[in-house]
């Protein structure tokens, strides 16, 4: 294609394009001719103000929106060498649609204002607006342009210009959540997900339709026609069925990744984002959920590995070890046993979930290490069962459950104690997240019951996995050494493996209340062994002292961080160096900036996360793409809960993390990354979004 350097065009000033008081000069061309307006005089004492970038087209040429369809780029605002500008967001009234020869393009013809929300950096203080603008104007030809506008606004009373009437009319007709026009989106279904793929969408209307329309944006390798309307209910019901074009095998899992849809009715507009539903049927739904329950099994699986399942990972061993030399016979049983355990929990995993979603609950995966009362009873848990590896005190069952145990066979006994084994990991193990865990889990908890409890199931056979594998081959264990004082070396071991672990929880709670807070944790968590130590020491009269100290310990390890200064720092603002807080309301105006933004929804207490950092993003050739000027790296940290950040990734679909996503030129709607990154993953998304999506063409 070839290259266009488009001319620059500045302010006139000439007396016919001389500005008025809060605008700037006029920027004109044969076709168009912009130019920057303010709704106050002065800047006032207020951090926000409200401008528009006006636009007047002559007779037949046009303008694009930010999806522009087939063909065209939407305008990208430069506000480099602005004074007092901390930062600005531009709004898209809602677009037409130009059909021409079978193309689809979407944009604004006669004239628009895109309302523009400006932060002060400081305010009170007079503001310097300079803007350059690229955009796009086209009729049978089509003519790229470049624009500078400046504007200044000066300290003072922030009274009305004439042009605030012209912004509020053109922001009434940037679409919202469709409750004041009486729209609603009910559903979005692909009816085919083969060669041919349909999308499916059922709007309803307060007012009966008239002529809806329908914009879908999805990553840069999808694109919706036009839709096919069919009315019903009077006119309140619109079924909109829109042709999806996929480009070849280049995002074959585009049927689960959630997409922006637009609808228009004449004046009235909304905009909402949801991830579509395969309609149910053996082309397109059993496929998607026989590779979600590979992907469940295989997440299972990896979560045997988690550091954070340490504690399940030595009750496995141990129980190995403890049946060195024992019959086949009886391995088989006890693991099988415990395996049971592990499936049962799950199950019974599933129907609390099933419930919670049915009455309406919030509910996802791996969030209760954002409660600080979890995080600490966790550990304390850890810091008993290292006591209890280090040999500071042993566990003894009630005096009603040990009789009733002895009334049953010494077989049957050692199957329930296995299959509580086995319970009391998948307790342990569950909020834990693994790699494709999340994928898997998200799948399940956007859809229904059936799915729910399918996935739930596999994720229980894959961390059961290791318990039927010396189940089927009961040897592993048969061929042990039998215990012996080599056990008490690799109990210590263990014990120090478990108390790691309560550090490393007491280190995801300093993020929730601070260092001091956190610190004071680890101490009264560090005088529970101590005391069951001591306690063995003593004479056995004085021994209940020893218990009444640790329980005054554990009760101060749950007091403590709610009596101490806590950081005021919020969920989702803490920054790293190069990378900026998150904020998704700058993401559209960065990107039509001509920007790409990497967003990075991690926490503290997310493994992978820290590994995806670690393996790929802090590594080149990944870390230089990330350096690169024209790109704004975001991170949103979910250590604390986050309505916003929550809401965020279920508007994707998601219900855990990690999650990253690249938006850009090319990708204004994001492409959603695998859970696991990988680098040509990485890099290939931020070169897709770099792009930019349009062609010299009408």
């Amino acid at each position: 294609m070839p290259q266009f350097s488009p001319p620059e065009l500045r302010s006139q000033d000439s007396p016919a394009a001389l500005s008025d008081a809060g605008a700037s000069y006029w920027a004109r061309t044969e076709q168009t001719q912009l130019r920057l307006v303010s709704a106050a005089r002065g800047v006032g004492q207020s951090t926000m103000l409200r401008f528009g970038l006006e636009f007047v087209l002559e007779p037949g040429w046009k303008i694009y929106w930010r999806s522009p369809g087939a063909a065209g780029f939407p305008p990208s605002l430069d506000w480099t060498g602005s004074d007092n500008l901390a930062a600005a967001t531009m709004d898209w009234p809602a677009p037409q649609r130009f059909s021409v020869l079978g193309l689809d393009t979407l944009g604004y013809h006669d004239e628009v204002v895109f309302p523009i929300t400006a932060r002060l950096a400081k305010p009170g203080k007079p503001l310097h607006l300079s803007l350059k603008v690229d955009y796009l104007t086209c009729k049978e030809i089509c003519i790229p342009y470049t624009a500078r506008l400046a504007l200044d606004l000066p300290a003072g009373p922030a009274a009305a210009t004439p042009f605030a009437h012209l912004i509020d009319r053109f922001g009434a007709q940037v679409p919202g959540d469709g409750k004041v026009v009486g729209l609603a989106i009910e559903r979005a279904t692909i009816i085919d997900a083969g060669k041919h793929p349909v999308l499916e969408v059922v709007a309803q209307a307060r007012e009966p339709f008239e002529r809806p329309d329908l914009f879908v944006e999805g990553p840069a390798p999808l694109s919706f026609a036009a839709p096919r309307v069919v009315l019903s209910q009077g006119g309140h019901r619109a079924m909109l069925r829109l042709a999806v074009d996929t480009v070849g095998k280049a995002f074959p899992h585009w049927q689960t990744t959630p997409l922006t849809f637009t609808l228009v009715d004449g004046a009235r507009a909304m905009t909402t984002r949801m991830a579509p539903i395969a309609a149910a049927s053996e082309a397109s739904g059993w496929p998607v959920l026989a590779g979600t329950l590979g992907l469940a099994l295989l997440g299972g699986l990896i979560l045997n590995l988690m550091p954070c399942v340490l504690p399940v990972l030595s009750l496995k061993l141990l129980g190995i070890i403890g049946l060195g030399g024992a019959a086949r016979r009886t391995i088989r049983l006890s693991f099988l046993a415990s395996a049971a355990g592990v499936i049962v929990s799950f199950l019974a995993l599933a129907g609390a979930t099933i419930a919670a979603k049915e009455a309406g609950q919030a509910i996802g995966w791996g969030t209760q290490f954002q409660a600080p009362i979890f995080l600490t009873a966790l550990a304390i848990v850890c810091v008993l069962f290292a006591a209890n590896l280090w040999g500071f005190y042993e566990i003894r069952l009630p005096g009603f459950l040990g009789d009733a145990l002895a009334r049953q066979g010494a077989e049957n006994r050692g199957l329930l104690g296995h299959f509580l084994t086995g319970a009391f990991a998948t307790i342990l193990a569950t909020p834990c997240s693994a790699p494709f865990l999340g994928t898997a889990v998200s799948f399940a908890l956007a859809r229904g019951p059936g799915e729910i409890l399918a996935v739930f199931t596999a994720l229980g056979l894959g961390l059961a996995l290791p318990y039927l594998a010396v189940a089927a081959l009961p040897g592993i264990a048969s061929r042990l050494p039998r215990p012996g004082n080599w056990m008490i070396v690799l109990r210590a071991l263990l014990g120090a493996a478990l108390a790691a672990t309560a550090a490393w929880l007491v280190w995801v709670l300093s993020a929730q209340f601070g260092i001091t807070a956190a610190a004071a944790v680890g101490a009264a968590l560090a005088a529970i062994p101590l005391a069951l130590w001591a306690r063995r020491q003593w004479p056995a009269y004085t021994r209940r002292s020893g218990i009444v100290a640790v329980l005054a310990f554990a009760i101060a390890a749950f007091v403590l961080p709610y009596r101490l200064p806590r950081p005021s720092l919020d969920a989702g603002e803490k920054s790293l160096a190069g990378w900026q807080a998150f904020a998704p309301a700058q993401i559209p105006s960065l990107v039509a900036q001509g920007r790409v933004v990497f967003v990075d929804v991690t926490a503290d207490w997310c493994i992978t996360c820290k590994a995806n950092k670690a393996l790929v993003l802090d590594r080149p050739p990944v870390a230089a793409k990330l350096a690169a000027p024209n790109v704004v790296r975001m991170l949103a940290d979910w250590t604390r809960p986050s309505d916003e950040i929550a809401a965020y990734l279920a508007s994707f679909g998601r219900y855990g993390i990690p999650f990253n996503i690249v938006y850009g030129p090319g990708a204004p709607a994001g492409i959603p990354l695998p859970e696991l990154l990988t680098p040509d993953a990485v890099a290939g998304a931020l070169d897709a979004a770099a792009q930019p999506r349009h062609a010299l063409v009408n």
